[in-house]
């Protein structure tokens, strides 16, 4: 297939079109949506780089977008790393399956490495830094704190070839264990995706069983909590993944639907 065209045949990028790339995940969040979230925008910023990677492989390019057009949240800080990943892989011809394994089981870890250094420890403690000062009315306060902010933003650059560089070496590692290493990323996207499910998905049922006078079971808490903690979650979790993607139904409509359940089961009593 063209997808798979020999490496000779595919586009080179240089540093420049890495630092481009860098730059150009500034879009990742331009497009911003509940059904694929940072996917039009990350799409967008790798297509000049996918363009000349593929050159007149048309049905390669177009496998490539389809592809980068799949549910994506990460870190803005550290998603230039997995594009210059995600850009070496592409231009050594690398099986299609490997590259989108190592883009979803990476995409979520690195969104909470880059939150953790970034807004959970650079910025808090500069600013705490930078505010004393401000407080005592010296212009090294908001100055500072400027300069750290634009370090940061001009980071991207040098993160993209990092990415690059890094994906660059293990590429014959990546192709003798190209197997393992897919499958290791399917174990550790399900991984995240599973963390995912039981920290932001809450369903908890209120209702309760009269047993005896004066007694009650908590189905939530004496039943469903001890049998098998987020059932519920990953029970309505895999429920709408199975209407998404066997009956498909659009995401909007499993999202309002959503809002309408909470809201009528909790006017009820039940949830």
């Amino acid at each position: 297939m063209a997808s798979n065209s020999p490496i000779s045949e595919r586009g080179r990028l240089t540093k420049h079109d890495v630092r481009m790339l860098g730059w150009r995940s500034l879009f990742n969040q331009s497009a911003m949506n509940y059904e694929r979230m940072q996917a039009d925008g990350w799409t967008l910023a790798m297509l000049p780089s996918l363009r000349k990677i593929y050159g007149n492989d048309k049905e390669g390019l177009a496998a490539a977008l389809e592809s980068n057009l799949q549910f994506i949240n990460t870190n803005n800080y550290a998603a230039p790393l997995l594009m210059g990943l995600e850009a070496s892989l592409e231009e050594h011809g690398e099986k299609r399956s490997t590259i989108d394994g190592l883009r979803i089981a990476l995409f979520g870890p690195l969104a909470g490495i880059g939150d953790a250094i970034t807004w959970f420890t650079i910025l808090p403690i500069v600013a705490g830094i930078t505010a004393s000062f401000a407080k005592q009315g010296s212009i090294l306060g908001p100055l500072v704190f400027f300069l750290v902010y634009l370090a940061m933003f001009v980071a991207r650059a040098p993160i993209a070839l990092l990415g690059y560089n890094a994906g660059t070496k293990a590429i014959s590692k990546i192709r003798e264990n190209s197997g393992i290493v897919s499958h290791c990323a399917s174990i550790l996207g399900c991984t995240v995706i599973g963390g995912l499910i039981a920290t932001y998905v809450q369903i908890a049922v209120k209702t309760k069983i009269p047993v005896s006078a004066g007694h009650t079971i908590a189905i939530q808490t004496q039943f469903f909590d001890r049998i098998f903690p987020n059932l519920l979650p990953l029970g309505y979790t895999f429920l709408l993944y199975w209407l998404l993607k066997k009956k498909n139904v659009s995401p909007v409509v499993l999202i309002l639907g959503t809002f309408m359940l909470a809201i009528l089961f909790s006017w009820m009593g039940v949830l």
